[in-house]
């Protein structure tokens, strides 16, 4: 049944790479992390500095430690005791930086990236800024069409993010999205990447592995 399974997950990445390509995004299937770390150093080899957005997923592969290994400016806001004006200044530089890593909260088979936000650090540098926006995501985050990625953030990734972060809101308690008003919101700005950005280039890695929320 693993093996199956693993089959059909792969059938849906490709599809879905084969529709964010048509939309002009530079869109790759990957086997597995590995492969998009080899990838990425290339990316990086060029480039003076690399900003990272709150992103389980790029952090569990290592990509900030590997730019710091190759002499990068890194803007990481995540950095253990920063200060709040160091943290502002992160999510800022992060903005212009050479090279932005994100992950998507979720992808849809038809060629869309869907992301919230809960201060829109990430999803402005998404969309214009950096010179490159680099996007892993595993084949967990793909859902069939815009209407179930937008289903997908508020009934899986959003109160897992929310409950992993500590955030006391109503969904990291209940798992259930209650379109709340708390304070600690994550999800207070929606993005939909429906085609590539103009001014932005955009590199999508969807990854053969389950990887994030």
């Amino acid at each position: 049944m693993a093996e199956e399974r693993r089959w059909l997950m792969e059938q849906r990445a490709i599809r879905c790479v084969e529709n964010l390509k048509k939309h002009r995004f530079d869109a790759h299937f990957m086997l597995d992390c590995q492969s998009v770390r080899e990838e990425v150093k290339g990316l990086l080899e060029p480039v003076k500095s690399a900003g990272f957005g709150g992103s389980d997923t790029v952090r569990s592969m290592g990509l900030h430690t590997l730019a710091r290994e190759m002499g990068k400016e890194v803007f990481d806001h995540s950095v253990p005791d920063l200060t709040f004006e160091e943290t502002l200044a992160m999510r800022k530089a992060q903005q212009s930086c050479d090279l932005f890593f994100t992950s998507a909260n979720a992808l849809s088979e038809t060629g869309e990236i869907v992301n919230v936000d809960g201060i829109g650090n990430r999803t402005n540098a998404m969309s214009f800024g950096p010179d490159r926006v680099v996007v892993v995501a595993g084949y967990n985050k793909i859902a069939p069409d815009l209407e179930g990625a937008l289903r997908r953030i508020r009934e899986v990734a959003g109160p897992m993010r929310a409950k992993s972060l500590g955030m006391e809101t109503p969904c990291a308690v209940t798992g259930v999205c209650s379109d709340c008003n708390s304070s600690m919101r994550i999800c207070n700005i929606t993005t939909i990447l429906h085609r590539k950005p103009m001014l932005t280039n955009i590199t999508v890695f969807v990854v053969g592995e389950e990887l994030g929320y």
